[in-house]
């Protein structure tokens, strides 16, 4: 039976210490300030955040190449002879990298590619869960593995507050950005992945504990989400006293296991300091 390795870009925001755990691959997506190129993951957040304080520009992503695939999907064969991959990527609605990722499998065999439709704790959410089936599971064919996940994908929900307004709206990378123009100073808008695009639902008004509390509320009324699992994401900044407010709300309506997660340089770099979300799995 050929072992199989789970990839991933540095856009899913896998915690360290489980895609250790899980050996998880991760390949660096990338970060442009001033015409340098800075690896995600390798880059901390805070230079972002310092940058822009600086200068008043934001700095711009790119996707992973296909050439950087090549040798990333290479490395992984060279770590874990004659495994097999399944590479669970970022979306392809707002990047480039997932279809970089299809080119550089061509020159390989036994790589499974699946479109996550998702970013950050969105898609971390849909890796840890094949990681942790992998792991219930290791004698799983390639097949079949590849199958739940993408049943899975559907199911992942991801809704967030950006902290900065200015860094969302320069990043250009949600859609309807028009509708909140004029009223940009007055309220925190809602961001979620649907059918793989960033899109502005709702808008929050008042402070960003009230509007936290809120969209949580707003969430688990929308979504069934699996109890078993809740990812809550935050950028630098965010308000230590609001982590412990959504900690005990997440308790109160039966979660089990709950999960911050930081976001990285790649979202950190369109939603700005201070932002948070919630990523989830329906049931």
């Amino acid at each position: 039976m050929r072992r199989i390795i789970l990839s991933t870009e540095s856009g899913a925001d896998v915690p360290s210490d489980l895609a250790e755990k899980y050996d998880v691959q991760i390949v660096p997506m990338h970060i442009i300030m001033d015409g340098k190129d800075y690896l995600d993951g390798y880059l901390p957040v805070q230079d972002i955040y310092d940058y822009y304080g600086r200068t008043k520009k934001i700095p711009s992503t790119t996707s992973t190449n296909a050439h950087e695939y090549q040798e990333f999907f290479a490395n992984i064969r060279e770590s874990f002879p004659d495994c097999i991959i399944v590479h669970i990527g970022y979306t392809s609605k707002a990047s480039s990298s997932f279809q970089n990722a299809v080119i550089a499998a061509e020159e390989f065999e036994g790589i499974f590619l699946i479109d996550a439709l998702n970013v950050t704790g969105g898609l971390a959410a849909i890796v840890l869960y094949a990681a942790e089936l992998l792991e219930q599971e290791p004698s799983i064919e390639p097949e079949h593995l590849v199958e739940k996940i993408e049943a899975i994908v559907p199911k992942s929900r991801l809704v967030f507050i950006p902290g900065s307004l200015e860094f969302l709206k320069a990043g250009g990378r949600v859609s309807n950005m028009a509708s909140l123009i004029g009223t940009l100073l007055k309220i925190k808008p809602c961001i979620e992945l649907k059918d793989g695009k960033l899109m502005s639902t709702k808008k929050y008004r008042g402070n960003m504990s009230g509007a936290t509390e809120k969209l949580f509320s707003d969430y688990l009324n929308t979504y069934n989400i699996d109890r078993k699992q809740l990812y809550f994401i935050y950028s630098i900044g965010f308000d230590e006293r609001i982590k412990q407010r959504m900690d005990e709300i997440a308790k109160e309506n039966r979660f089990h296991n709950i999960r911050w997660i930081q976001a990285g340089g790649m979202i950190s770099t369109h939603s700005g300091a201070g932002g948070f979300g919630v990523a989830g799995l329906e049931q």
